[in-house]
């Protein structure tokens, strides 16, 4: 191993362990003492409730756990959008779990809330996969209304999901076990079952103190809104529960009846690890987005048995393609290769840029793994497409219309990890969150935006420069490089991967030595779905 293996190594390595310690700062929720309140009423908090449910906690991947990290600072935070999401098995089926966490403001719903409620959904449908939900909300966070509760993409949205997803037969099952008030109260009874825990347990439009308000009726929650009211007077719930292990055994009980789902049918074979150690991920890895490496030796460090059977080797190198199994799983691989390479022609293409070349063999092997029935995985590190006279002339816009044509138009499901660079339209051609993957991560190395810090503060300097000259300032050196150190700051927290996963552009930031283990299970939820329609391209310029 040479130094540079090395300083890449120690360096990807405190990326590593800045995220776990983001992590264990996020998993604490609304804080310690929120986490005594609620467990002083004799309730789990809703990580407890997730890891008691499932049949192994360890075996499960969580969707948006840095969904609201830094955000909502005057309103005091939003740890994990208030809500806790994860996929695993429960009584051996895979299932994906929604937790409210009453430690972060009562589990009030703010807009990151509803978007990560949403996606979990969006994950549900897409997959045919059953959804628990563990309710334990005072609805919408009131001072944020107007940004959660009318549009198409609000809180409403969710109750119009619940009802789709019953329609196309996908298990849903709630547990109310705290507050569901207001237009929440819909969400469980919209669901095919409904539990509901005695005594700190209840559902209602309205609670005692607005039915005082309103129609001057004195009446407690529980004689209102209760187990008891609502397993026995109203019919409103099918199960009462004497505590939250109570019904989380119930749910383990429902769904341990359930039949077996149609599969899709993906290839698998007994899985095998990767010859190469992954752990040489650390050191291959440049520290600077900016520095050039062989993406051939991250992928065998991902795949069984480090084989690989390459599509189109000699041709358009700054993308790789081709096949090989994740987790015995059969996967089609479109990577951006971030070494220069040579052409035939002698010419020289830079790394982790999309020539016109590039884009028409992705597009190909996108349609073989269409044709084929085999699941695509897309390794972004991707600083967009190749500009300049030459590539205009050549058609560029052309072929990267037809590499977003392919991507957009793919039946079969689709993984995304953001190694590196995830910059302008490479984002879209590699399969970024408006493309719909199945699942997207990152890696703590990523970088997402529309292009580097670097560019776009020389781009942003100029204009403010401009700015200030046209006002009659005198611009010295000094002067510009204060500038441009503040422009570049600003920008590049906007590119961190922690800032693309607290408003869930990614549904992760994960550790690459769980990339196998994202995609594989992946795999598995989408194999719930069988392809429901032809792969077609529709009209393209050739």
């Amino acid at each position: 191993m040479d130094i540079k293996f090395n300083k890449n190594e120690d360096h990807n390595k405190l990326l590593v362990s800045d995220l776990n310690h983001r992590l264990k700062k996020v998993y604490l929720g609304g804080g310690e003492k929120k986490t005594e309140k609620h467990h002083a009423k004799g309730k789990m908090t809703a990580r407890e409730r997730i890891d008691f449910l499932l049949d192994d906690p360890k075996n499960a991947i969580e969707i948006a756990a840095f969904a609201g990290d830094e955000m909502y600072k005057e309103h005091g935070g939003c740890p994990s959008g208030g809500v806790i999401v994860k996929i695993g098995d429960v009584s051996g089926k895979k299932v994906i779990v929604v937790a409210n966490d009453a430690t972060v403001k009562a589990g009030a719903w703010f807009p990151i809330t509803g978007k990560k409620n949403l996606r979990a959904q969006e994950i549900s449908i897409e997959n045919k996969l059953p959804i628990i939900y563990l309710v334990d909300s005072a609805g919408v966070y009131l001072p944020m209304q107007d940004e959660i509760f009318p549009d198409k993409e609000h809180f409403g949205r969710i109750f119009r999901n619940n009802a789709i997803m019953s329609s196309i037969g996908i298990t849903q099952i709630a547990a109310v076990m705290g507050s569901c008030v207001a237009g929440g109260a819909y969400l469980p009874i919209m669901s095919d079952e409904a539990l509901i825990v005695e005594k700190t347990g209840s559902i209602f439009l309205a609670g005692s103190y607005l039915v005082k308000a309103a129609i001057g009726e004195s009446v407690d929650n529980e004689t209102l809104g209760g187990a008891t009211t609502h397993c026995e007077i109203s019919g409103v719930t099918d199960y009462k529960a004497k505590d939250d292990k109570d019904a989380l055994t119930k749910i383990r009980n429902i769904m341990d009846k359930i039949g077996n789902f149609t599969k899709a049918g993906f290839n698998r074979k007994k899985a095998a690890k990767p010859k190469l150690d992954p752990k040489e991920i650390f050191g291959i890895l440049p520290a600077k987005r900016s520095d050039q490496y062989d993406m051939m030796e991250i992928i065998h460090r991902l795949i069984d048995q480090s084989e690989f059977e390459e599509y189109k080797a000699g041709y358009g190198k700054t993308i790789v393609t081709g096949y090989a199994r994740i987790d015995g799983w059969a996967v089609g691989i479109v990577a951006n290769q971030r070494k220069i390479v040579k052409t035939k022609k002698g010419e020289m293409q830079f790394g982790g840029v999309i020539y016109s070349d590039s884009a028409d063999k992705a597009t190909r092997f996108i349609s073989n793994c269409n044709q084929k029935k085999i699941p695509l995985v897309f390794l972004q590190d991707v600083t967009g497409f190749m500009v300049g006279s030459k590539s205009e002339h050549g058609g560029i816009i052309k072929d990267g219309a037809k590499m977003v044509n392919a991507v957009s138009n793919s039946v079969v499901p689709k993984f995304t990890i953001i190694v590196g660079n995830s910059y302008g339209a490479g984002n879209y051609a590699m399969c970024g969150k408006a493309y719909d993957p199945r699942l997207i991560a990152a890696w703590p190395s990523a970088e997402l935006a529309v292009m580097s810090g670097n560019s776009a503060a020389k781009v942003l300097l100029q204009i403010e420069t401009a700015r200030l000259k046209a006002k009659g300032e005198k611009i010295t050196e000094a002067v510009e490089k204060e500038l441009f150190d503040r422009i570049k700051k600003g920008y590049d927290e906007q590119t961190s991967p922690y800032y693309a996963a607290a408003r869930i552009w990614t549904d992760a930031v994960i550790n690459p030595l769980d990339t196998r283990k994202w995609i594989s299970m992946g795999i598995e939820v989408a194999n719930h779905a069988p392809i429901s329609k032809d792969f077609n391209l529709g009209i393209i310029q050739t």
